[in-house]
């Protein structure tokens, strides 16, 4: 299979979708929002137990192949429902034969973290292109098979952080370039989010560092809240591996996990420092946010919301909001018409230099019993104060130990 798309023509891309569950869902309804537009189409799923037609219809919407009995009233809308050839996606376990059999040009992957490289080579050996979701592996050697791999094949990949489509980037960078803020003195990250029990016991490698051997790294700094490290090394102009210097760790958990749930990290570059302070076991939950700091200002941005708080001396605070650039339209663009791709393997380097750090660490310190409680209405643990704390660390660069946590344990670093 060549994957070659002929710029300007070829549309709408068949696209297979891998891991339509869980956070995969969200993907199924991208794709329909895309093939509505005549830029893809859904040409197959795969899973290891298939779709059924109420969860298929669920997030994508019916088709005549799957409307059932009494449901009429909502299969009203069933030909606006339906792919272009009018036919349900093909489902099967098998990656590699689906690709082959639906002649897909994109493959949309969406899985347990340890099967991306994999996932990604079946892919890129059939010539099929990618929008691979993060983290894109769980080390670094893991990383570089799936990018190296990728490239020899000479097919496009974008990586999925979804952050980095926001037109606020190539803004604030403008912004800093132009002195702005005067000289940037570091960029902060803090995220402080919450999770239930439930969401530790979705999957077998939730939560895990390891699971049957291998690596996992499902933590809140490179899952969760992955998207608070890319996107802070991004401002500081450090996406790619050389650009990182020292990389300091602090992970603890309030959980019962093998992962991290609170954690910060520290990463010198020759340009400055980046400290993100993240938990999921936040006492009341906000949108993360990338603070930069300058002599004469900051600039504060809430990635999920494309919102921007310009504070600087002698200027009252300026909000602005902006666009985003959806990553699986970006690769559209990219294959037919020769758009840059926004997320390349090679961009996100600088992440995986702390995903390796944070592999290589030695394994989370468990909070003792008397820093963490019980929601029980909730049915999940937060830390007293962490909210309080995570917001320091982005205002001050500072890590937790720093910052007189008593519970956090002695940093550990990394060289890149």
């Amino acid at each position: 299979m060549s994957g070659k798309t002929t710029r300007g023509g070829g549309l709408p891309l068949p696209v297979v979708l891998a891991g339509a569950r869980g956070h995969g869902r969200w993907h199924l309804r991208n794709i329909r929002r895309l093939q509505d537009e005549g830029l893809v189409r859904l040409a197959g799923i795969c899973e290891p137990d298939p779709l059924t037609p109420a969860e298929l219809a669920e997030d994508f919407g019916s088709f005549g192949t799957f409307e059932e009995s009494g449901e009429s009233g909502e299969s009203g809308e069933s030909g606006a429902s339906e792919d272009v050839a009018g036919r349900a996606p093909e489902q099967s376990a098998d990656f590699g034969a689906l690709l082959d059999s639906t002649g897909a040009r994109i493959a949309v992957i969406c899985t347990p973290i340890p099967t991306h490289t994999d996932l990604a080579l079946v892919a890129a050996d059939r010539g099929v292109h990618l929008l691979l979701e993060k983290p894109p592996a769980p080390s670094y050697d893991e990383f570089r098979r799936m990018a190296d791999g990728v490239a020899a094949a000479g097919v496009a990949c974008q990586i999925g952080f979804q952050s980095l489509g926001s037109h606020a980037l190539p803004a604030i960078r403008e912004m800093i370039a132009s002195g702005v803020l005067g000289t940037v003195t570091g960029i902060g990250a803090a995220g402080a989010w919450a999770r239930d029990e439930a969401y530790y016991r979705r999957a077998p490698w939730a939560g895990k560092r390891r699971l049957n051997g291998a690596d996992v790294i499902d933590g809140a700094l490179t899952n969760p809240l992955a998207h608070a490290v890319v996107t802070a090394l991004a401002l500081h102009g450090a996406t790619r591996a050389e650009d990182v210097g020292t990389i300091e760790t602090e992970l603890l958990r309030a959980n019962d996990i093998e992962s991290d749930d609170t954690s910060c990290v520290r990463v010198t570059t020759p340009r400055g420092r980046v400290t993100v302070a993240v938990t999921l076991c936040a006492e009341r939950p906000g949108e993360p946010y990338v603070l930069v700091h300058g002599s004469g200002g900051r600039i504060t941005f809430w990635y999920k919301l494309d919102r921007v708080l310009v504070q600087r001396s002698g200027h009252g605070p300026e909000e602005i909001r902006f666009d985003r650039t959806d990553l699986l339209e970006n690769l559209v663009a990219h294959l037919t018409d020769g758009v840059e791709l926004l997320v390349a393997p090679e961009s996100t380097g600088a992440f995986m230099r702390v995903v390796e750090a944070v592999r290589q660490a030695p394994d989370p310190v468990a909070l003792p019993a008397d820093a963490w409680e019980t929601v029980p209405a909730e049915n999940r643990r937060t830390v007293p104060g962490i909210d309080g704390l995570v917001a320091a660390a982005a205002e001050t660069l500072a890590l937790y130990s720093e910052l007189g946590a008593s519970w956090a344990s002695p940093n550990e670093v990394s060289t890149g």
